[in-house]
């Protein structure tokens, strides 16, 4: 072998080389974005991960540090104070301003003081302050709850979308590979003389229309993917694979009568209405308290210098101490306290009408989800029958247009009606998932 022929071979083993670990590391890294995700997997990367859930959480800890803040007015306020200041010297006027005597005064003057008061009682608003706060944080707390259950309905839709275009691409695969079978069949058909070239280019027309049907599809899949991803906080890139035991799951359900009950003692948004009007409640309780007065105890101490009280000024401290309890009230509140009181009658009225709509509401809701759940079921049986039927019908229309009985259209009908009903089919069994976790989301239980 000469030296020409032996560095080709040797080129050509190095490029080998070079493909095989370029397509091994393309595999490796295809295999790693890839990740297989369950619904429980899905719920668990939303509720830690999605970006208004992280806002809500950041909601429920203000709350708890209001509530925090709140009991401080239980402590007693105590004040610390200290001047340093030049006092100039004094002079002495007559009556008629005729006038005047020079007194010479220490020039340096110290005031330290130190106070403490405390409210002892003034119609309880301390205790419905901190009792208004705890329910802040209870409604912060629910309202996380509520975006949780939206977040992760919203996710599911997403995942079972995704679901939906994966069975779709694979239902498009089948029909375009049957189709390029049947282009076969018709141009060896052509070449024999037994139909015309109409019959090809019907062929080529239909396989073009579902390359392109499925291009979309793969498409959508994949901004459908990055969104998920978004929501998921998972890394750019990552591809999502559903998870396909997902639909052999068979799911109990209690009876509509006992799904209403638990979506009245579940459901967030009646919660919330229900921890809104009690904090209206408990506003107005506070709002009451403003006619009451308020009796404080407080004690303090004082050390000043000099003492100018006295002639002549004395140029020491006098340190002085005091305690006691104070009584002070509002007069204005005989005349204003009244009107606000209205407001929160109204204010009361008004969420109380809203809890009740709501609850109308929410049970309407249940009982459409309900209906919905059993009609995926229905509609998973009779997709089941129509695509029975397409697949039979497809194969007694091909069979004819071999023995040259049909049409190249009714063939093609044949065909499109086989690729709807796989479609719609293939994607029943994911409605029934949605359907089931609709209605548990609005019994307030997903």
């Amino acid at each position: 072998m000469n030296t020409k022929s032996r560095a080709r071979k040797i080129g050509f083993y190095l490029t080998l080389c070079f493909f095989t670990f370029f397509c091994n590391q393309t595999y490796g890294q295809d295999r790693i974005n890839s990740r297989k995700i369950t619904i429980e997997k899905l719920f668990e990367l939303a509720i830690h991960n999605h970006p208004n859930l992280i806002v809500s959480a950041s909601a429920v800890s203000i709350a708890q540090q209001k509530t925090e803040v709140a009991k401080l007015r239980r402590l007693p306020e105590i004040s610390a104070s200290a001047s340093a200041f030049y006092l100039g010297d004094a002079a002495l006027i007559d009556k008629d301003l005729s006038g005047s005597e020079k007194v010479p005064l220490p020039h340096f003057g110290n005031n330290y003081a130190l106070e403490a008061k405390e409210l002892i009682w003034k119609g309880g608003v301390v205790k419905n302050s901190i009792k208004a706060s705890n329910l802040g944080e209870e409604l912060a707390e629910l309202d996380h709850k509520n975006e949780e259950q939206n977040i992760k309905i919203l996710v599911l839709g997403y995942y079972l979308d995704l679901f939906k275009l994966k069975n779709q691409e694979a239902v498009y695969n089948q029909n375009i590979e049957l189709a390029h079978k049947r282009l076969d069949l018709t141009e060896k058909l052509y070449k024999q003389g037994m139909i015309t070239k109409n019959d090809v280019i019907r062929n080529q027309l239909q396989i073009s229309e579902l390359e392109l049907a499925k291009e979309v599809i793969q498409n959508n899949r994949k901004i459908l993917n990055d969104e998920l991803i978004v929501a998921l906080g998972l890394q750019e890139g990552t591809v999502i694979e559903p998870d396909d035991k997902l639909l052999d799951s068979r799911f109990q359900l209690a009876d509509l009568a006992s799904l209403k009950q638990d979506a009245y003692v579940s459901s967030p948004g009646l919660q919330l209405a229900a921890k809104e009007t009690e904090l209206l409640q408990t506003e107005k309780a506070i709002t009451k308290s403003e006619r009451s007065p308020a009796l404080s105890v407080f004690a303090g101490n004082s050390l000043v210098k000099p003492i100018t009280n006295v002639m002549p000024v004395i140029d020491k401290y006098m340190n002085t101490w005091n305690t006691g309890i104070s009584l002070s009230y509002t007069i204005s509140s005989v005349y204003t306290t009244g009107k606000k009181l209205k407001l929160n009658d109204l204010q009361i009225e008004k969420n109380e009408k809203y809890a009740s709509a709501l609850k109308q509401k929410t049970s309407v809701a249940v009982n459409t989800a309900y209906i919905k759940y059993n009609e995926a079921y229905s509609q998973r049986k009779t997709l089941e029958y129509n695509k029975a039927l397409a697949d039979e019908n497809y194969r007694i229309i091909e069979k004819k247009y071999l023995n040259q009985l049909a049409l190249i259209v009714d063939i093609m009908d044949a065909s499109n009606s086989k690729l709807e009903a796989e479609l719609k089919y293939t994607n029943a069994e994911i409605n029934i998932v949605y359907a089931y976790y609709k209605l548990l989301k609005e019994t307030g239980k997903i």
